[in-house]
C-alpha cells in the first residue's frame, strides 16, 4: 500500500498574527446586492480578515460569490469563477460557488424510495436529477439570521423547503453558516431538520482557479491531492455502477500531488471518456468523520496559493469545468473555457439513495443533518 505524507502549509494570515503584537481581527458587513423579479431584497455579506483574505456572500442561492487571497509576493486575487452582479447567476445560472440541495450531484432517472413510497424528482440533467432540480436551494433567496464581527468573522443564513418542494418530502428546515477565521480558514456548516423521513446531501460549489479568476493558463496546471485509495466509477450518464474501484497508478490516483492535465485528457480510460475529463466522486480513505478531516489539497506551483479543502462527509467530487464551453461572460468579462477552474465538493456519494452499499442519505425527525467543511486559503513559501 502506498504511502503518503500530506504536508500542511501554515497559512499566510497564521504567520502574519503569529508575528503580531496584537490580536488580527475578522470584519463582517452588509450591503445590498439587488433586487429579484419578485421584488426580493438581497444582500451581499463580506467577510474579512487581518491579513487579506476576504470572502463575499450573496443571500441568492447562500452563494459563495468570491474568495480572495494573497498570493507568495502579497498580491491580492479572487480564485473563485463566478459573475461580478446578482444578475449574471440569476439570468445564466451555472452552480458557481451556490449552496447545493437538497441533494448535491445526481441521482439516477430522478428517482428514490424511502420505505415503500417511491419519489419523482425534476429531470434537470438528461434523464437524471442534479443539485436539487431545476430549482434547488442555489436558485433561492436566503434569509439572513446573523452577521458578527470578531475573532471570527460570521454570518448565518436560512431557509425553509417545504414538503414536496421539487418532489422531496419534508418539510425542512435549513441554516448555512460561513465563518472567517484569522488563520484564512472559511468554514461552512450546512444543518437541517425535517418533520418527516427525507434525503439531504449539501455541498458547496466553489469553483477555483489558484492563480487567481480569469487567468489565461486556467487551472489545470494544479497540482492535487486526494486521500482516496478509491473513487466510485460511472456509467456513460455519470451515475455511479456501485463500485469502489482502485485508484491503484492510473489517472484516478492522487494519492501523491500530480498535476490534473497529465490526466484529464487521457481518452484510454473510459471514465475520463464518460465524464469528458474529471466528473467523479472519491471515496475518502478517512470516511464519515465527526470533525473536519482533509479531502483535497490543491496548490498552484505559480502563485504559491493552496487551498486545503477538509470535511465530515465520506466523498469528494472533483470537477475540471469540463462544461465549461466559452459561451458564459464571468467576472471581468472572462469568457470560461474547460479547465479554467476546479470544484472540489464534499458530499455524500452520488445516487446513495438508489446505492444501499453507501453511507445513507436519510435523515429523520429525531438524527438532524449535519456536514461541516472548511476552505483553509494560504500560502507555500
Amino acid at each position: 500500500m502506498q504511502k503518503v505524507i500530506i504536508k500542511t502549509t501554515l497559512s499566510y494570515a497564521l504567520a502574519m498574527a503569529l508575528t503580531s503584537t496584537a490580536a488580527l481581527a475578522a470584519d463582517a458587513s452588509r450591503a445590498p446586492a439587488g433586487t429579484l423579479a419578485d421584488g426580493t431584497a438581497v444582500e451581499t455579506i463580506t467577510l474579512t480578515n487581518g491579513a487579506g483574505v476576504s470572502a463575499k456572500i450573496l443571500t441568492y442561492g447562500a452563494t459563495l460569490q468570491s474568495l480572495s487571497g494573497p498570493d507568495k509576493d502579497g498580491k491580492i486575487a479572487d480564485v473563485l469563477l463566478g459573475y461580478d452582479d446578482l444578475k449574471g447567476y440569476v439570468d445564466h445560472p451555472n452552480y458557481f460557488g451556490v449552496t447545493v440541495g437538497r441533494y448535491a450531484n445526481r441521482i439516477a432517472g430522478g428517482t428514490f424510495k424511502l420505505g415503500d413510497t417511491s419519489y419523482q424528482l425534476p429531470l434537470n440533467d438528461k434523464t437524471n436529477s442534479l443539485h436539487g432540480g431545476d430549482k434547488g436551494f442555489d436558485k433561492l433567496p436566503w434569509k439572513v439570521v446573523s452577521v458578527k464581527s470578531g475573532p471570527t468573522a460570521t454570518v448565518v443564513l436560512s431557509l425553509v423547503s417545504a414538503d414536496g418542494d421539487s418532489g422531496y418530502p419534508g418539510k425542512l428546515d435549513t441554516t448555512v453558516t460561513y465563518t472567517l477565521d484569522e488563520a484564512g480558514n472559511l468554514g461552512i456548516v450546512f444543518a437541517a431538520k425535517t418533520d418527516k423521513p427525507t434525503i439531504v446531501n449539501m455541498t458547496n460549489h466553489a469553483i477555483f482557479n489558484l492563480a487567481g479568476e480569469g487567468s489565461p493558463d486556467g487551472a489545470l496546471g494544479h497540482m492535487l491531492t486526494i486521500p482516496a485509495k478509491a473513487y466510485t466509477p460511472v456509467d456513460e450518464k455519470l451515475i455511479p455502477t456501485g463500485e469502489l474501484k482502485p485508484v491503484d497508478g492510473g489517472v484516478f490516483d492522487f494519492r501523491a500531488p500530480r498535476r490534473v492535465a497529465d490526466g484529464i485528457r487521457d481518452g484510454r480510460d473510459q471514465q475520463i471518456v464518460y465524464g469528458r475529463g474529471y466528473d467523479h466522486n472519491w471515496a475518502l480513505d478517512k470516511g464519515a468523520t465527526k470533525a473536519p478531516e482533509l479531502a483535497a489539497r490543491l496548490e498552484d506551483p505559480v502563485s504559491g496559493r493552496v487551498l486545503e479543502v477538509l470535511t465530515t462527509e465520506p466523498g469528494v467530487q472533483f470537477y475540471a469545468g469540463n462544461f465549461l464551453d466559452g459561451t458564459l461572460v464571468g467576472k471581468g468579462g472572462h469568457l470560461y473555457r474547460m479547465g479554467d477552474g476546479i470544484a472540489l465538493e464534499p458530499q455524500k456519494f452520488p445516487d446513495a439513495p438508489n446505492k444501499p452499499a453507501f453511507l445513507s442519505a436519510r435523515v429523520d425527525p429525531d438524527k438532524p443533518y449535519r456536514h461541516a467543511m472548511v476552505y483553509r486559503l494560504s500560502v507555500k513559501r
